[in-house]
């Protein structure tokens, strides 16, 4: 007992160290909680104020303007349901211009939008400078209207222009082509040698819409076609795949897998089954194959 009793027992200098520290401590304590914290008010002149509260608010008015949506120029023909309601218009004026354009006709002018859609005049004044219409509206001498019964009537094949020699001049006849997109066509054309083999390929020619393509083939389609060595499907490989128009190594692959998993092909159009084919390509694809 006296040798555990020997190991807490302390001298007079420690006592009087550890009382000495519980003083402090209880004292500090007394300190803490009567301290006033709180700290002095920092006074400006009102007119130091003013200045600062119009700097913020200038900030504030540069924040807001940043953040609101900016305009790029675009075609109201094909505005979505999320752009008319980001240029402020309503559910039933851009239902009206959707079921203009359903009916296949277009809007040429900020005055033909605000005929068809009925927005308010300050609305278009907003919007119109926006407006960014193709090439052709602006070219009225070479828009050929379809007002007439002839012009209505579909042409036979004898009386279409060959799509292979028709110059860019004859091209801007039609509805929806201009000076650019004429010499596009013809560029593509050229850049085979012999020219289409069939009207599917203005599918490729960049910025031609369906409905554009339509009216071209309204009046033109080819009549010399390039003379094309077909590629038999069933015997090609990687190699002799890959220099068809849109197929690459990885496609050829999987068009090679899918050949050797099902022991050759029966059908061109089974070429749909091929995991990563681009479906709406098949028709142009299919100019440069056969199975023998």
């Amino acid at each position: 007992m006296n040798k555990f009793k020997s190991h807490i027992m302390f001298t007079k200098q420690q006592r009087y160290g550890i009382f000495l520290l519980l003083l402090i401590i209880v004292i500090l304590q007394y300190v803490y909680l009567f301290w006033d914290h709180t700290s002095e008010e920092i006074s400006l002149p009102s007119d130091e104020l003013e200045g600062f509260q119009q700097k913020i608010d200038s900030l504030k008015l540069i924040e807001l303007e940043g953040a609101k949506p900016k305009l790029f120029p675009f075609n109201p023909n094909y505005i979505t349901d999320f752009k008319g309601y980001s240029l402020g218009m309503t559910n039933e004026e851009i239902d009206l211009l959707h079921a203009y354009r359903a009916q296949n006709k277009w809007v040429n002018s900020a005055k033909d939008f605000q005929q068809v859609t009925g927005v308010s005049d300050s609305l278009l004044q907003q919007i119109s400078p926006f407006f960014k219409f193709p090439e052709w509206v602006n070219q009225k001498s070479n828009v050929v209207k379809s007002s007439s019964k002839s012009s209505n009537r579909t042409l036979t094949f004898n009386e279409k222009t060959d799509l292979n020699t028709a110059t860019a001049a004859q091209l801007q006849t039609v509805y929806g082509i201009g000076k650019t997109r004429s010499l596009g066509i013809i560029k593509f054309r050229n850049s085979f040698d012999g020219g289409f083999i069939a009207d599917v390929q203005l599918e490729d020619v960049y910025g031609l819409t369906p409905e554009v393509i339509e009216n071209i083939k309204s009046k033109f389609t080819v009549k010399t076609p390039r003379t094309v060595i077909k590629v038999d499907l069933n015997t090609a490989n990687a190699n002799d795949l890959v220099k068809i128009q849109h197929i690459d190594y990885p496609l050829a692959k999987e068009i090679l897998d899918y050949r050797t998993l099902h022991e050759g092909f029966t059908d061109l159009d089974e070429l749909l089954k091929v995991k990563g084919f681009p479906s709406q390509k098949l028709d142009i694809i299919k100019l440069y194959l056969a199975i023998n």
